[in-house]
């Protein structure tokens, strides 16, 4: 029975609808992997391996079949998804019988209905590489289509990546909001302590710094404590930050 072809404009024309901006970075995984599945003939079940340095880990599954595939590798330190990851390169079990690269895994996937394989590495960036991982149940499932699955990945990569960097960047500027409203509100309780000591900018933090040591509590929150209490006073007495 002849395979339906790859159509790679619509899977890539869907990889090109997902919006960073609605999706976190496991959404975007997750979506990549349904692509896959959906996308390439033959696919039964597909997972995304992600190493960084000597670890690996199973980022994105369509089952628990291909992630049970993949933590067999992982166990075993080797498999086509960790070389294809590592090599960037595309790696097909044709046959799980006769696979003599892999013998232990490919017995194993065997008894679990799955006779072929594809894993296709995803260059991602310096820190980490990847691979797309495709499972079939039955033999030489992938063989013609491995070019435009590679074309698919090549896809799915620029993705990822883009994904992970509009997970760092939205990450990085939540930071320094943090940063920006923990200053603010320090200054605040300086400007406070300035206030009611008659001292200067220095002595108000040297004074916060050692409130925050002595009571082991952040200074932000030393800082906040003494701003809320100025602003919302519990009693109609003066407040004092060492208290």
């Amino acid at each position: 029975m002849p395979q339906s072809p790859l159509d790679i404009t619509e899977a890539v024309l869907q990889l090109g609808s997902i919006r960073h901006a609605e999706m976190d970075l496991d959404a975007v995984l997750s979506r990549i992997t349904e692509v896959a599945r959906d996308s390439i003939p033959g696919a039964a079940e597909v997972s995304v391996t992600l190493v960084h340095g000597t670890e690996a880990h199973t980022a994105a599954h369509t089952g628990d079949l291909a992630l049970r595939l993949d933590q067999w590798q992982y166990e075993q330190g080797r498999g086509p998804c960790l070389d294809a990851a590592t090599m960037g390169t595309v790696l097909i079990v044709a046959d799980m019988t006769d696979e003599r690269r892999w013998p232990e895994w490919a017995a194993r996937a065997h008894t679990t209905g799955v006779l072929s394989s594809m894993s296709l590495g995803l260059p991602i960036q310096e820190a980490m590489v990847g691979a797309l991982n495709v499972y079939g149940t039955r033999p030489d499932a992938f063989s013609q289509v491995a070019e435009p699955a590679r074309t698919f990945a090549g896809h799915a990569a620029v993705a990822l990546a883009n994904a992970h960097l509009y997970d760092s960047t939205a990450s990085l500027a939540g930071q320094m909001q943090e940063a920006m409203r923990n200053r603010a509100v320090i200054e605040q309780a300086k400007g406070i302590i300035m206030g009611q000591r008659r001292c200067t900018a220095d002595e108000a933090f040297a004074l916060l710094a050692r409130v925050s040591q002595n009571s082991n509590r952040k200074l932000r929150d030393v800082a906040e404590a003494l701003v809320q209490q100025v602003v919302e006073p519990a009693s109609g007495q003066p407040t004092r930050p060492d208290q």
